[in-house]
């Protein structure tokens, strides 16, 4: 009974711990982002190949100046499901990056990217990147859209079950680069080299705004505003940590499809079988099903 008592004072005390801090947690939280209706979004979701291709220009002449995209070959360009490039036009982008190589005697070289190469990083080595960026190194960008997410709360997550929803990660990453206030709001005290992002958690960043109006010039005439550059360089982001989405649902449909066939298949296989299984004993109660009663 003193056990119990301990424990019940133990969860008593704990209850009143989170609520008296209730309030100063919220106050460091940041709030949910907006969700956006991506074109990849649910089950029959799909890439959209021109908002691929702008968010790597603006992945090619903003981001990748700080962060890297070494889990993506320059052929992936080229692959199905994709930015809808050729490989000809592959090939011309791998060359416009400097590869660092060796030669048939061993000696370090540079030389024009081909297909089979991954995209460089912009840094020769972690502690280069990190001296280059106040101390930490800028993220590798391949996965990243698949590693940043948050906590919708309940119950949020049940209907999420439902609905699909998988694209917390695309919503955090266009809020956060759209989340910068300057200045600060009245009483949050910046750390020295410090930027506010009204998403990043504990609102201190030390990634300056990325993003401008008219900072990329599009080929299609899409408006050049920083809500699209966000939008585009995100959905490009997508793809680089899962390019081969439209693959994977398009064989999901198919094996839900085949599961459906089979499942039926397989009832009206036990009803034909055990139908022969059941009519003995149900002559032998005195029931005979083929016979009918008047």
């Amino acid at each position: 009974m003193t056990m119990q008592r301990k424990l019940i004072a133990l969860v008593v005390a704990g209850g009143l711990t989170a609520v008296a801090s209730a309030p100063a947690l919220a106050a460091e939280a940041a709030p949910p982002p907006p969700r956006v209706s991506w074109s990849f979004s649910g089950p029959f979701g799909k890439y959209d190949q021109g908002q691929l291709q702008r968010g790597f220009k603006v992945y090619k002449e903003v981001c990748a100046s700080c962060h890297g995209l070494s889990f993506v070959a320059f052929r992936n360009l080229a692959d199905p499901g994709g930015l809808g490039y050729s490989a000809a036009q592959a090939t011309a982008i791998a060359a416009e990056y400097q590869i660092k190589d060796l030669d048939d005697q061993g000696n370090p070289v540079e030389r024009p990217g081909r297909l089979a190469d991954y995209f460089p990083s912009p840094f020769p080595n972690a502690l280069a990147a990190a001296a280059a960026n106040g101390g930490v190194a800028p993220p590798d960008l391949s996965t990243m859209a698949k590693a940043r997410t948050y906590e919708r709360g309940f119950p949020w997550f049940v209907f999420d079950m439902f609905t699909q929803y998988q694209e917390q990660g695309p919503d955090y990453i266009r809020a956060l680069m759209l989340g910068y206030r300057d200045p600060p709001p009245e009483g949050f005290k910046l750390p020295p080299g410090a930027h506010y992002n009204e998403y990043f958690p504990g609102h201190a960043i030390a990634m300056p705004n990325p993003l401008s109006d008219g900072q990329v010039t599009y080929d299609d005439g899409t408006p050049a505003t920083a809500a699209q550059y966000a939008t585009d360089v995100t959905a490009f982001m997508m793809w680089a940590a899962e390019p081969h989405m439209m693959a994977r649902k398009r064989i999901g449909l198919q094996v839900m499809i085949f599961l459906i066939v089979l499942a039926g298949l397989m009832y009206f296989t036990k009803k034909k079988i055990w139908h022969q299984v059941e009519k003995p004993r149900e002559i032998a109660a005195g029931q005979d099903p083929d016979k009918t009663t008047i």
